[in-house]
């Protein structure tokens, strides 16, 4: 019969193993997750036509507009 030490010892040692299992797949999904993400944000830029950058440069511009009436109201000028 196994002495009482040993069985501890194996069942902490194949408690880890199990552990270490389960972060190491855990990790892999993560990193599967994230590599997916990326491909979703950097499909869009690579469509045809431009059309998403097209509609942020427009929208930049509109903001800059805007920001330049606030300043305009702010110093006292009518436009």
């Amino acid at each position: 019969m196994p002495e009482p030490t040993l069985v501890i010892a194996i069942t902490a040692l194949v408690g880890l193993m199990v552990v270490v299992a389960a972060l190491l797949k855990a990790w892999q999904g993560w990193l599967a997750f994230k590599q997916r993400e990326l491909e979703a944000h950097a499909a869009p830029n690579a469509a045809p036509g431009g059309a998403p950058l097209a509609a942020a440069r427009i929208e930049l511009s509109d903001l800059k507009e805007r920001i330049r009436k606030l300043e305009a109201i702010a110093s006292g000028v009518d436009l």
